[in-house]
C-alpha cells in the first residue's frame, strides 16, 4: 500500500481551483507506471500550519495506490514531476502552493534518507493528512511508532479551526 498526500491552496497557473488540481492530481496518480489508484479520500479544507497570517486555507487528501512502488526515490521524482506540471513554485518554506504531493508510507517501509524519507517524518503532527489518511486506510499502523491513526489524533492539540469536509 502506497499513501500519498495531496494538498493545495492557490489556483494553479490555468487557473484551476485547489479541489479541481487535487482532483487531477490524484487521477495523474493512477497513470503512475506499475501502480493503480485504489481510494481517495473525501476532500477536507484545512487551515494552514504553521499558521501564516492572510494564507489562503489548503484542500487535502489522501490517495492509496496498490502496485509495485519500485525505487523510492524515483516514486518521488514522479510525484515531483505532477506538481511541476500544476505549477509548483518553492519561493520560501510553506509558501502558498498550487499542488503539494507528500509521500507518506510505502508498504511500511522505513527510510531514514536519502529523500525520501519514509514514512514522512511529520505525518504523524499532522491532522491534514491524518483525517484523510483514516478515509482511505483507516487501520495503518505508522511503521516506526507503532501507533493506528486514533491515537495519533488523539495526541494532538485541537486545531482550530477544525477541518471541514468539502466533498466525497
Amino acid at each position: 500500500m502506497i499513501l500519498i498526500a495531496l494538498g493545495a491552496s492557490i489556483p494553479d497557473p490555468s487557473g484551476r481551483s485547489p479541489l479541481e488540481t487535487c482532483r487531477l492530481a490524484a487521477a495523474a496518480l493512477d497513470g503512475l507506471p506499475g501502480l493503480c489508484l485504489r481510494a481517495v479520500s473525501k476532500w477536507y479544507q484545512t487551515a494552514p500550519v504553521p499558521p501564516v497570517p492572510g494564507a489562503p486555507p489548503f484542500v487535502n487528501g489522501v490517495a492509496r495506490l496498490e502496485g509495485g512502488a519500485g525505487d523510492p526515490a524515483c516514486l518521488l521524482a514522479a510525484l515531483h514531476a505532477i506538481e511541476d506540471r500544476a505549477g509548483r513554485q518553492r519561493p520560501y518554506p510553506n509558501a502558498p502552493r498550487s499542488l503539494d504531493l507528500d509521500l507518506i508510507d510505502i508498504d511500511g517501509l522505513r527510510r531514514a534518507g536519502p529523500d525520501p524519507i519514509l514514512p514522512h517524518p511529520r505525518a504523524h503532527l499532522r491532522r491534514f493528512v491524518l483525517v484523510p489518511l483514516s478515509d482511505v486506510a483507516p487501520d495503518w499502523i505508522h511503521p516506526v511508532l507503532g501507533l493506528g491513526i486514533p491515537a495519533m489524533l488523539a495526541a494532538l492539540p485541537p486545531e482550530e479551526p477544525p477541518p471541514v469536509t468539502l466533498s466525497a
